[in-house]
């Protein structure tokens, strides 16, 4: 019974460093052989990643194409940065078609056939179309029976939160394969004439295939999850009102209704209360997720893979958990900062470029908008 609620208590997300405290009691619904059959199964059934994939546009932004209509230049961005390149979207390109392509590859990676996939969760902030892109994707991929799929909003932290909450579908609900898909095209609510903004974002998306698997080769060890609206403020798109000159403003009694045309504010950023939000809630974070990992230490893990913002945030989270640049994994060069896409993205680069090997554990955080973060620590293959 000891081995049964020790392994309750992996799967509901207590600590494994915290299992010699009082266990949660945990009641079944049915005294049948079938329950028991459900709840061996459940304490039993564990969770790895067996795919990735990505995709990119094909405009390639440099710095040096900025500084032809704002002013700055190569130097000044990439030394404040690390950026000198970022991917936008142009022409017929979209995101959900991205989104799609790093699917797919993610599929034939793991060797998954599109028709077993039982959930499709896209973590996106910037979607092509408001009521989510999901079902989209599903149809895209010739999905059959008709899977779930649903849109996640989080912003930076967005593909992190998938990933939880692919855990959590296949650990407490039954489901074999999940796709974690991370898009997002932030250039579309950048305004191009703010310097302190524009040359940050870049568009992208990435995937991964979430795969069932026996509690004895679990890949996916520990998160920590959080958020703060207090500090909204300090990034946002805010809805409005587009200003029309349609006879309805004329006459006071009718202004309100029917509403007008809307859209979003361009995105608006306090760089340094994000700078110093982000290199001190994210140290924390990874220690507390590496923690409840029974991984406590920098040395318990291969690579440090932060959310690609600025390679300035992401020296700083390593110099705080000393980590050293050669277990770093940072591609924020050349895509820049690509919200919830640039976890996958980076993480898809590292594994076909043979830097992140089948076995290897990997620290990862992502920050932004809300204000949110999380922190998971996993094993790649």
């Amino acid at each position: 019974m000891a081995n049964t609620t020790m392994a309750a208590a992996q799967i509901f997300g207590i600590s494994r460093m915290r299992q010699h405290q009082a266990a949660p009691t945990l009641i079944m619904c049915s005294n049948t052989a079938k329950g028991a059959e459900e709840f061996s199964r459940l304490v039993n059934t564990g969770c790895k990643l067996v795919g990735c994939g990505s995709a990119v546009p094909s405009l390639r932004v440099t710095n040096n194409d900025l500084a032809k209509f704002i002013d700055t230049n190569d130097e000044w961005i990439s030394t404040r940065t690390g950026i000198r390149n970022r991917r936008v979207l142009s022409g017929k390109e979209n995101l959900t078609d991205l989104a799609i392509e790093a699917a797919q590859k993610a599929l034939e990676m793991a060797e998954v056939d599109p028709k077993d996939v039982d959930l499709i969760l896209l973590c996106s902030s910037t979607g092509d179309d408001c009521f989510g892109g999901a079902p989209v994707i599903q149809k895209a991929l010739g999905c059959k029976h008709n899977p779930l799929a649903f849109d996640i909003t989080a912003a930076c932290s967005g593909f992190l939160l998938g990933l939880f909450s692919a855990s959590c579908y296949i650990k407490a609900g039954g489901f074999k394969n999940v796709l974690v898909v991370g898009a997002d095209a932030v250039s579309r609510f950048v305004d191009w004439t703010d310097r302190g903004s524009c040359i940050l974002f870049g568009d992208a998306a990435g995937a991964v295939l979430v795969q069932a698997c026996d509690i004895g080769e679990d890949g996916l060890f520990g998160f920590d999850l959080h958020s703060d609206g207090d500090g909204k403020r300090h990034l946002i798109s805010t809805f409005k009102e587009n200003e029309t000159d349609d006879a309805s403003s004329e006459n006071p009694s009718t202004t309100s209704f029917p509403p007008k045309c809307s859209s979003y504010s361009y995105l608006q950023m306090n760089g340094r209360e994000i700078f110093k939000f982000a290199v001190r809630v994210v140290p924390q974070s990874i220690e507390a997720a590496l923690e409840k990992a029974g991984l406590a230490g920098s040395n318990n893990f291969d690579w440090l893979l932060l959310h690609q913002a600025n390679q300035r945030i992401i020296d700083g989270v390593a110099t705080r958990l000393e980590v050293p640049s050669e277990r770093v994994i940072s591609n924020v060069a050349n895509y820049g900062n690509t919200s919830a896409a640039s976890i996958p993205l980076a993480l898809d680069e590292a594994v076909r470029g043979g830097k992140v090997q089948p076995g290897h554990v990997i620290a990862a955080a992502g920050f932004g908008a809300g204000l949110t973060w999380a922190s998971a620590i996993f094993r790649w293959g």
